[in-house]
């Protein structure tokens, strides 16, 4: 069985597939300090919560934006899987050319996103992934990524409101009944959301345009992206596991 390990700014996103099958989902904070020992420890108990044998994984990728925690994690999988992990980073076999100005600055999680848009879903596409970021590539039909925009999430917005305003509160992130809010919370909420799917909206236009791909595949994930999906028709298909596919696709390749 494959592991595979989305560490993102706010969650360590893990899947383990038999195959091309993903059997298993599970998230640990990624903000909290840990050892190779907590890692290690927490990351077999979540296997065994989940019916799945540590023994039984004989490979490992990670994909990192955050290079602190890269220690202790690798370090982890090496003292309590008994394997190096693969690590997503320059120089591996992707699949995907990187055509930007400076290909090192794109982050390994964009480059996960885009192999799985490419290769699930053909080219050329336009790959969002609603993360603390809201991160918006496109791949074209020969597999180059060739652009990229990266706005606040919608989560990050939503923090700095609440944060920066002393009299708004903390809210939960959802649509609200109307846009024309007659209170506090739903008019955040109004905000937050249309205001996501506008910016949404309004990118995805200006990327078709200034590419000339008019035709492409618009494809979302990240966890509130199934939210802004549903209320747009610029978002022909939403999929969840979209990073952790990439992470298997890029392993096959290595083979």
């Amino acid at each position: 069985m494959l592991l595979v390990m989305d560490v993102g700014n706010t969650n360590i996103t893990l899947g383990v597939f038999d195959g091309e099958s993903l059997e298993a989902t599970f998230r640990m904070t990624t903000k909290i300090p840990r050892t190779s020992d907590e890692y290690g420890i927490i990351v077999r108990d979540l296997l065994q919560h989940n019916q799945i044998c540590a023994d039984d994984i004989s490979a490992v990728v990670i994909s990192s934006v955050v290079p602190n925690v890269m220690h202790s994690l690798t370090s982890a999988i090496i003292k309590y899987f008994h394997l190096t992990p693969l690590i997503v980073a320059p120089g591996i076999r992707t699949g995907i050319r990187i055509a930007t100005e400076n290909p090192r600055q794109v982050g390994a999680d964009r480059i996960v996103d885009a192999v799985g848009a490419y290769e699930l879903y053909g080219g050329p596409v336009i790959v969002i992934d609603y993360g603390t970021a809201t991160t918006y590539d496109l791949v074209d039909a020969s597999g180059a990524f060739v652009a990229g925009v990266t706005a606040p999430g919608i989560r990050t917005s939503a923090k700095a409101m609440w944060e920066e305003a002393a009299k708004l509160p903390e809210i939960e992130i959802c649509k609200p009944k109307s846009i024309l809010a007659q209170e506090t919370i739903s008019s955040m909420q109004a905000g937050l959301v249309y205001g996501q799917i506008g910016q949404s909206e309004y990118i995805i236009r200006h990327m078709k345009k200034e590419s000339g791909f008019e035709q492409l595949k618009v494809v979302a994930t990240g966890g509130l992206g199934k939210l802004i999906a549903s209320e747009t028709k610029y978002i022909d298909i939403y999929d969840p596991n979209l990073t952790l596919q990439g992470m298997r696709l890029i392993f096959e390749k290595q083979k």
